[in-house]
């Protein structure tokens, strides 16, 4: 292909990675990562200007895909629909292997205790230091923590004060 020169270097490596699912006959995979390469190639062209994406951009269309996918089995098993389920989660680990590392409970604490005790060192306590440590933490953990998990650890740390 031609426009390898315009795409990051996650979506090359997802290319190339297509390209070897569809000679193993990989149907799962091959599926899943030409649906991404897809909302990929939709962000970069929506707008008013298409635009190249970065890594952290991919990154984000990736984990939004994934959400996608972990919201859409929860459903599925709500609606006890286990075979749809189980292949959208098959489709959310093939999109993980893409994703930067997860932050791992203890790591995503000791960065939510020092983002409050930094808030509290400029006069910044309760539940109205919320938004200032968000702030603070958001770039840290972008991609590699769900922002909802974020959000109530946060609120645990604030309300513990």
């Amino acid at each position: 292909m031609d426009d390898n020169a315009a795409m990051s270097s996650l979506q090359a490596r997802m290319q190339s990675d297509l390209t070897a699912a569809m000679k193993a006959r990989d149907e799962t995979r091959t599926a899943t990562l030409r649906m991404a390469l897809a909302a990929l190639s939709t962000e970069q062209t929506s707008g008013k200007v298409a635009r190249e994406l970065s890594d952290d951009d991919a990154v984000t269309v990736l984990n939004r895909e994934v959400k996608k996918r972990r919201e859409a089995a929860q459903a599925y098993d709500g609606a006890g629909r286990t075979e749809t389920a189980a292949r959208e989660r098959a489709e959310e680990a093939v999109l993980a292997e893409y994703l930067p590392a997860a932050l791992s409970e203890a790591e995503l604490l000791a960065l939510v205790d020092k983002a409050v005790a930094d808030a509290a060192a400029s006069g910044m306590t309760g539940p109205k230091a919320m938004g200032v440590v968000m702030k603070s933490l958001q770039p840290q953990v972008k991609g590699r923590a769900d922002g909802s998990a974020v959000a109530a650890m946060v609120k645990a740390a604030l309300a513990a004060g």
